[in-house]
């Protein structure tokens, strides 16, 4: 058996889009991906890692270098290569007015697998993914967590000897993440299947034998999870500050000391990598708190790859001022969001059951959930695209039942798949969404310079906006949004698929949006992000399971100090085993 199923030497890839300078997407990479086990490719977005991936498939070819996969030439055999691998896309074609089973058969039809296999194979993948009881079910009515496992079991309905996956469980919550992680690891030990996966989680790329670190093209860095922590080795503490100092504000504050690399909260602290082990942040000094050191994760690897990498080309976000730091509790300003007796239901299904709560002005506020939970349903209503079935809720002082253009008025909205015309430049998509907002032309033009500013997008203006990377469509989609200065900020996973630096900017634009007075709304599928909510609700099947401070949760479930993706699943599978009545 031959050692490596991918070798990759040299390879180069530049693309020449129209009216644009080049885009030399690959550049003199490297990668051997060994047989029978898991590798993971990370790096921002625009690093190149689809591109790399479509190589790996024949779909394109490279200006130059030399790339065997299973043993074949891909270049000179491109159709062969196909015949032996299999490949998961970001936007995996299922066919949603089709059935579960009717999906598998069309894409075994599609490889010519016989009755005989199918039999066998059909029933180990349903199996596997927990699929068995919903072969009648359409496709379009599966959640956001089972579509991607019946896209895995329709990637692998023959036995390929190489599996590609792009970013699978990208918008997918905990709970899916991890049962499609099982998976994969289950298909590796017992099929021995070897497997490519890039991924924007630091926690799945640390569940791979080897890793591969892609920037701007360029391979930056390689090895096990264990050898690439060392990178991070004695630079990484945490930090615990007093209740009146927000974890988003300490972070923030952090991040503008020049001695400071990265910071983010996790498990009711401010995890900090700092340039050298004896560098103490300013902030630190200034009120006494203590660093405790603390043991080096990938994400702090790869934090720091990245800086050192474009600490020449990034601007960094500018941090709040320090007046900024000791800001009043959201939860002593005036309610912006009322909710009571909340009902949404659709012919007898029950999507959301009775809820009730408040968001407060300023108050960054999370709706969480598993797939399915109920989550996207109540935030449609919040903005007023969906009508309660029952219940009572305003806006911004606004009746939704009443008045919702009204209450409209007042809102900004950022959707998950960001609702920008890929055709427009960005500064073309601006105007528009500006005459949408009824903005004057005086008006517009002032806003525009100032949200291109603000988000970054100033070098980007005649960029077309599909040919941006993910970070920079979030960034345009948060300037359009913002374009009418609205009183309310709605965000529905503006971070999905987006890599951890990329999620630390857009925290900081929240954090200054929040110390002004925005309030915003945000769904997410990243629980780490919890950390920066004032409070987060966590829903399940339409019924809410709780409600409160990151923190505040912790000690009701008695898990001081845990992460919040231990958090979530911890409450999603108490409450189901008690019947969804809550913690």
């Amino acid at each position: 058996m031959r050692t490596a199923v991918i070798e990759a030497a040299g390879i180069s890839k530049t693309f020449y889009p129209k009216k644009l300078p080049p885009v030399a997407a690959l550049q003199d990479v490297n990668l051997i991906a060994r047989t029978g086990q898991l590798t993971a490719l990370i790096g921002p977005d625009g690093a190149g890692k689809t591109t790399f991936m479509r190589l790996l498939c024949g779909l394109m070819k490279a200006d130059a270098g030399t790339l065997h996969v299973v043993g074949l030439d891909v270049a000179e055999r491109p159709q062969a290569v196909q015949d032996e691998l299999s490949y998961m896309p970001q936007k995996f074609g299922l066919y949603e007015d089709l059935t579960v089973q009717e999906n598998l058969d069309l894409y075994a039809d599609l490889h010519g697998i016989t009755a005989a296999q199918r039999q066998e194979r059909f029933a180990r993948l349903l199996e596997m993914t927990g699929l068995t009881p919903f072969t009648g079910r359409l496709a379009g009515k599966l959640s956001g967590g089972m579509k991607q496992k019946l896209g895995l079991a329709c990637t692998l309905v023959r036995s390929p000897k190489l599996l590609l996956l792009d970013e699978p469980t990208a918008g997918v919550d905990p709970l899916s993440r991890r049962e499609l992680w099982e998976i994969l690891q289950r298909l590796v030990q017992e099929e021995h299947l070897s497997v490519l996966v890039s991924t924007a989680y630091m926690e799945e790329a640390s569940l791979c034998q080897d890793v591969y670190v892609l920037n701007r093209g360029r391979m930056l860095a390689a090895g096990t999870p264990e050898h690439l922590c060392r990178l991070a080795e004695g630079r990484c503490f945490s930090v615990l500050s007093p209740a009146s100092f927000s974890l988003r504000i300490l972070q923030s504050e952090l991040l503008r000391d020049p001695c400071v690399t990265d910071a983010v909260p996790v498990g009711g602290r401010v995890r900090v990598i700092t340039t050298t082990p004896a560098a103490v942040p300013a902030i630190l000094k200034e009120h006494g708190w203590k660093k405790e050191p603390v043991a080096p994760r990938l994400e702090d690897a790869f934090m720091i790859l990245l800086h050192q990498d474009a600490a020449q080309e990034r601007q960094a976000v500018p941090g709040l001022s320090r007046t900024d730091g000791l800001i009043v509790d959201p939860l002593t300003q005036p309610v912006d969001i009322e909710a009571r007796d909340l009902v949404r239901t659709f012919g007898d299904f029950v999507a959301v059951r009775h809820t009730s709560f408040q968001v407060h002005r300023g108050e960054v506020f999370g709706l969480l959930g598993p797939n399915g939970a109920g989550k996207t349903t109540t935030f449609r209503m919040l903005c007023g695209l969906l009508p309660a079935t029952s219940g009572y809720l305003s806006v911004a002082g606004v009746n939704l039942r009443k008045a919702r253009t009204q209450a409209r008025a007042n809102i900004g909205y950022v959707a998950q798949k960001f609702s920008l015309y890929g055709s427009l430049t960005v500064y073309e998509n601006l105007r528009f969404f500006g005459g949408i907002y009824g903005l004057t032309r005086r008006q517009l033009e002032r806003r525009i310079t100032a949200v291109m500013e603000e988000f970054q997008l100033t070098e980007k203006a005649d960029y077309v906006a599909e040919r941006l990377p993910g970070g920079y469509k979030q960034r345009l989609s948060m300037a359009a949004a913002l374009l009418h200065k609205p009183k309310i900020l709605f965000l529905d996973e503006p971070t999905s698929g987006i890599d951890p630096l990329a999620r630390r900017q857009f925290w900081q634009q929240i954090t200054r949006l929040s110390a002004q007075g925005t309030t915003i709304i945000i769904t997410t599928h990243f629980m780490d992000e919890a950390e920066y909510c004032d409070r987060i609700m966590i829903q399940d099947k339409g019924a809410l399971l709780v409600l409160g401070r990151p923190d505040e949760i912790r000690e009701k479930l008695h898990l001081p100090g845990a992460d919040m993706n231990a958090v979530f699943i911890a409450i999603v599978e108490q409450a189901r085993q008690k019947g969804n009545e809550g913690i």
